[in-house]
């Protein structure tokens, strides 16, 4: 197969996997405005088992991070909107890792030398290797572009989902509301 043929078929795959499993759209359950779905505790989607490679080589499963706020990423190098975001997620970030959050960057669609590239001087925290779009489908949303940046809550179900670039003043008060919550 050709790399063009390659890149759309995956992302023709992420697109339909990332609709959702069995015909069942999770995000419809919850409140949408505009490109921010927000789930009330009783209707947030668990997140099963993810793992994956980090561009550092290391490994990654989100069972470690049972207990924090985890805000999840996708992005790529490629993508102008993700350039623009990457400031704001690392201010975010930083402004927030104190309360029990973390981040992790789901990068796709990109050779391994350009996505650490892009990372150097923007990001500090970690980011898994997805060329294929694999470690994506895991997480069974809606996203049908990149970025999109997902939040997910202390019990890693899905409170969060925001598809398109975000903005500090966007994401900042809503890592704060779910990091806030009483856990349990």
């Amino acid at each position: 197969m050709r790399r063009p043929t390659v890149v759309l078929t995956v992302a023709a795959l992420a697109v339909a996997g990332l609709a959702g499993c069995g015909g069942e759209n999770w995000a419809k359950k919850c409140t949408t405005t505009g490109t921010v779905v927000e789930c009330a505790p009783t209707q947030r989607p668990q997140v099963k088992e993810v793992t994956g490679e980090l561009l550092d080589g290391g490994k990654y499963d989100i069972s470690q991070d049972r207990g924090k706020v985890v805000v999840v990423n996708f992005w790529g190098s490629w993508c102008a909107p993700c350039r623009a975001e990457a400031d704001d997620l690392e201010k975010t970030y930083q402004d927030t890792k104190a309360k029990g959050v973390t981040f992790i960057g789901v990068n796709s669609r990109d050779d391994k030398d350009s996505a650490r590239a892009f990372e150097r001087g923007r990001v500090t925290y970690p980011s898994i290797y997805d060329f294929d779009g694999k470690v994506a489908l895991k997480f069974d949303v809606t996203q049908t572009s990149t970025p999109a940046t997902l939040i997910l809550d202390r019990q890693g179900r899905i409170a969060v989902a925001l598809r398109a670039a975000t903005t500090y003043t966007e994401l900042q008060p809503l890592v704060e509301k779910i990091a806030a919550e009483a856990t349990g």
